[in-house]
C-alpha cells in the first residue's frame, strides 16, 4: 500500500504563501519596472561616452526650445500642486471626565430604577438584564439632574450639563494647545438631541468672546455618528478657507432624553447612554505640519435614510402615555451591518492593498458569474489599518462589527474598555478610544487608525486618520488615573 500523501497545509506554510503573494501584489509595479530600467542600463553603459555625446549633440536643442520646455514643465508642476487638495492636520484633542461624584454604580441605578417604576416590576427587571449584559463598568456617569428621583430634566438643567461638559472641553484644549478662543477661525458644535436657541455654537462664542466673523455651525439629530460628520464640515471648510484652523465639538446631552416610561425599546438607551464630550482643533496652517498629531486622510460617509426600516430604527418619539424617548427597533443591528457594508465597499479602494483589492473582484465576479451562493471574500483590513475605534455603542455593536471585519480582541480593546470605563458617550467614543490608544502608548508615526461610527437616519461614517508622530503617553486625559487597570475581562453577564 503506497504511503499517504503528506497534508498540503501541513507541508507547505501557507501563511508565507500568503505573505508571498501579498509582497507580489503589492509591489507589481515595482517588480515590473526593475528589468526594464536595468536593461536601460545597460544598453546606456555599452554606448560608450562618445557615442553618447553624438546621441546629445543630434537632437540639436536651441535656447528657444529649452526655455519652451522648461515653461511648460514648470505649468505643470504647478498645476499638480494647485489641484491637490491642502492637508488638514489635527493638531490635538482633549476627551472631557466627569468628576466622580456623577459615578452611577450598577446598585444606584437600579435603585433608583425600581423607585421610579416601583409599579412596572417587568420595566425594572428588564433594566437589569439589560445592565447586566451591557459591557459597561461601575464607574460611568450621569449628570447631577438624572441623580434625582424623580430626575428634573429641565431647560436649566440641560444647558447647565452642555455648559459643564463643552467648557471643560475647551479650557482643557486651549491649554493644551496655547491656542487662544479669538485665534479660531471655524467653530463646529455636534450635538444631537439637545437643540436649544441660541444654539450651542453661540453658546461657546458668546463664552469666549470670539470674533464676529467666525464662521459657526452646530449639528443636531444626527446621532451618534455627528462627530465624523463634523470632522468632514471641517475638512471642507478648511479646502476653501487657506491659513485657517477649525474647533470641533462633540458631546451629547443626557438630561433632557432620560426616559421616564416603561417601554421597552425606549428604555434601552437609559442604560447605555453616559455623559462625555470631546475637542478637536484642526488645521490646514503649515506651520502646525510638525506639531500635529495627525493627517486626515479619508472621510466617507453612508446614509441610509432612503429606507423606510432603516429611517425608523432609532425614532425619537412619544410613547402610549405620551412621554418621550428615543426607540431602538429590534432591526437595528441587520442595518448597521448593512449599512456598514455599503460604507466598507467605497472606503475599500482608497486605503486597502491591492492585493486584497484582487481577490475582492475575483470573488465579486465569481459570485455574479458563476455562483451567486459563493461566500463573499471579506477583506483583511487588519493590511490597512494598525488601530480601530469601532463606536462603543454597545456590546452588541462591537461584538458584531469585530466577527465582520475578522478582527483580534486586540483590536477591539479601546472600544471594548471605553464601553466599560465610560459607557456610549455618543459621538465623542470614538475619542475616548483613540485617547485609550495613546494611553497604552501604543500609537507610532505612520500607523493608521480607521474610526467607524453609527447614527440614526440611518448612518455609517468612517474617518481615517495617519499618525504624523510617535504620541507621548499623556501625563493627562481621561485614562491617566485608570489607564494600569486595562484592559480587564468584561463578563458576558454581571450578576447585579
Amino acid at each position: 500500500m503506497p504511503p499517504p500523501m503528506p497534508k498540503f497545509s501541513n507541508s507547505v506554510k501557507l501563511k508565507y504563501v500568503k505573505l508571498g503573494y501579498q509582497y507580489l501584489v503589492n509591489h507589481f509595479l515595482t517588480l515590473a519596472l526593475v528589468p526594464v530600467i536595468i536593461t536601460l542600463l545597460i544598453q546606456v553603459i555599452r554606448l560608450g561616452p562618445d557615442e553618447i555625446l553624438t546621441l546629445w549633440y543630434s537632437l540639436r536643442f536651441d535656447f528657444l526650445q529649452i526655455l519652451g520646455s522648461s515653461f511648460f514643465v514648470i505649468l505643470l508642476v504647478t498645476m499638480f500642486f494647485m489641484s491637490r487638495p491642502r492637508p488638514v492636520f489635527l493638531v490635538d484633542y482633549v476627551c472631557y471626565k466627569p468628576p466622580a461624584s456623577f459615578r452611577v454604580p450598577f446598585s444606584t441605578f437600579m435603585e433608583h430604577s425600581r423607585i421610579i417604576l416601583s409599579h412596572e416590576p417587568k420595566s425594572v427587571d428588564f433594566q437589569m438584564r439589560i445592565l447586566e449584559r451591557s459591557g459597561l463598568g461601575e464607574e460611568t456617569c450621569l449628570p447631577p439632574a438624572i441623580h434625582y428621583i424623580p430626575p428634573t430634566p429641565t431647560m436649566e438643567s440641560s444647558r447647565g450639563e452642555a455648559e459643564m461638559v463643552i467648557f471643560s472641553a475647551i479650557e482643557l484644549l486651549v491649554n493644551q494647545t496655547g491656542i487662544k478662543p479669538k485665534d479660531i477661525d471655524i467653530l463646529i458644535v455636534n450635538c444631537s438631541l439637545f437643540s436649544p436657541t441660541p444654539s450651542l455654537s453661540a453658546m461657546v462664542i458668546n463664552k469666549y468672546k470670539m470674533r464676529s466673523n467666525i464662521r459657526s455651525f452646530n449639528l443636531s439629530g444626527m446621532g451618534c455618528s455627528a462627530g465624523v460628520i463634523a470632522i468632514d464640515l471641517a475638512r471642507d471648510l478648511l479646502q476653501v478657507h487657506p491659513n485657517s484652523n477649525a474647533l470641533v465639538v462633540s458631546t451629547e446631552i443626557i438630561t433632557p432624553n432620560n426616559y421616564q416610561g416603561k417601554e421597552r425599546s425606549m428604555l434601552l438607551p437609559n442604560c447605555l447612554f453616559r455623559m462625555g464630550a470631546a475637542a478637536i482643533l484642526l488645521s490646514n496652517r503649515r506651520s502646525d505640519r510638525c506639531r500635529a498629531k495627525y493627517r486626515l486622510l479619508h472621510v466617507v460617509r453612508t446614509h441610509r435614510g432612503a429606507d423606510d426600516k432603516a429611517y425608523r430604527c432609532v425614532y425619537e418619539e412619544e410613547d402610549p402615555e405620551g412621554k418621550v424617548g428615543i426607540s431602538l427597533s429590534k432591526d437595528l443591528m441587520a442595518i448597521a451591518g448593512e449599512a456598514l457594508k455599503s460604507n466598507i465597499t467605497t472606503i475599500g479602494p482608497l486605503v486597502l492593498p491591492a492585493s486584497e483589492q484582487v481577490l475582492f473582484l475575483l470573488s465579486l465576479i465569481g459570485r455574479k458569474i458563476f455562483n451567486p451562493k459563493w461566500k463573499p471574500y471579506i477583506p483583511d483590513f487588519k493590511q490597512a489599518f494598525d488601530h480601530f475605534c469601532i463606536h462603543a455603542g454597545g456590546r452588541a455593536v462591537i461584538d458584531e462589527l469585530q466577527k465582520s471585519l475578522l478582527l483580534s480582541p486586540e483590536h477591539v480593546e479601546a472600544s471594548r474598555m471605553t464601553l466599560h470605563r465610560f459607557g456610549n458617550t455618543s459621538s465623542s467614543s470614538l475619542w475616548y478610544e483613540m485617547s485609550y490608544i495613546e494611553a497604552k502608548g501604543r500609537m507610532r508615526k505612520g500607523d493608521r487608525v480607521w474610526q467607524i461610527a453609527f447614527g440614526s437616519g440611518f448612518k455609517c461614517n468612517s474617518a481615517v486618520w495617519l499618525c504624523n508622530r510617535s504620541v507621548q503617553t499623556p501625563t493627562n486625559g481621561p485614562w491617566v488615573d485608570c489607564i494600569d487597570r486595562y484592559p480587564m475581562h468584561v463578563p458576558e453577564v454581571v450578576k447585579i
